[in-house]
């Protein structure tokens, strides 16, 4: 988290966002906890954000591999760590809403909780003296009372991101498919040579691919021009992958040949004629 030169003026921080912040940094610190752990690193300088509102904890662990047989052989520090992680978030979200560190300072902490009164609400407030100033001692459990139904909002605001993250990871898969075929459908049509059979794509089920190639890409209208349809392609592409038995007309270029195939039929030739392709190239190696 990066924090501006303490002399200069601050908007303060949307309350929504310091909300998210809690969450986050509490979630993170009750998987800590509960392993028996501490933090020991809730500090601006190690806390990173990832996009909006995403919080990450940086450096955790640093302290429990410098200290080991230390942390081992004594539970009353891990105790007294686990205090020192909220009061550190507590700290952290007071700095965050008043702009800068210097607001921590004895000196200005009664203005410093003026302005936070002023522009925030009760229970953020609350919560930030809880964090600070708590005689007894605190459990991060504790803090989501206080969280109450914003936490309900911050899980709708991610359950919206996941959906949208779904959304798009569906049609770069939907995208990754389509040019798997196009990959096999390129390597098939007009390949010069196979096997020393220089007519190898112009026989047999490669001529069936190269008119259905005809028939998905260079349509024309009725006055020759260029017909161009995306929709019709991605369709067509859709069907060949997925092999259905719906079936079309494929029609030579000097319109002396007419074959009536289903998506099937061409999906069964372009799997042979890529394993052809994909043997010979094996035997080649090998040899």
């Amino acid at each position: 988290l990066y924090f501006s030169d303490p002399t200069m003026e601050n908007k303060p921080v949307a309350e929504s966002l310091l909300w998210s912040y809690v969450i986050n940094i509490c979630s993170a610190l009750r998987v800590i906890h509960s392993a028996g752990l501490a933090a020991r690193t809730i500090d601006p300088s190690k806390i990173l954000v990832v996009g909006k509102s995403r919080i990450l904890l940086n450096c955790c662990a640093i302290f429990d591999v410098l200290t080991f047989e230390q942390m081992q052989s004594n539970h009353v520090l891990i105790t007294r760590y686990q205090q020192d992680d909220l009061v550190g978030l507590g700290q952290l979200i007071f700095s965050l809403a008043c702009g800068n560190l210097s607001h921590l300072q004895q000196a200005n902490f009664a203005s410093s909780m003026e302005f936070l009164s002023r522009h925030y609400s009760t229970d953020l407030k609350n919560l930030i003296l809880y964090l600070l100033h708590g005689q007894r001692s605190k459990n991060v459990m504790e803090i989501m009372p206080m969280i109450g139904a914003r936490f309900f909002s911050h899980l709708d605001s991610w359950l919206m991101r996941v959906d949208m993250l779904e959304n798009e990871l569906i049609k770069e898969m939907e995208n990754g498919r389509l040019f798997r075929i196009l990959c096999k459908l390129a390597t098939v049509n007009e390949r010069p040579v196979l096997g020393m059979d220089p007519q190898w794509s112009e026989t047999g089920d490669r001529y069936l691919l190269k008119l259905f190639r005809d028939y998905v890409f260079h349509q024309v209208t009725e006055d020759g021009s260029p017909w161009l349809d995306l929709g019709h392609i991605v369709q067509c592409l859709n069907k060949l992958d997925a092999g259905v038995a719906e079936k079309i007309m494929l029609m030579s270029r000097d319109e002396q040949n007419v074959l009536i195939v289903s998506f099937a039929d061409l999906h069964r030739c372009l799997d042979q004629s890529f394993t052809e392709i994909v043997q010979n190239t094996c035997q080649g190696v090998t040899s």
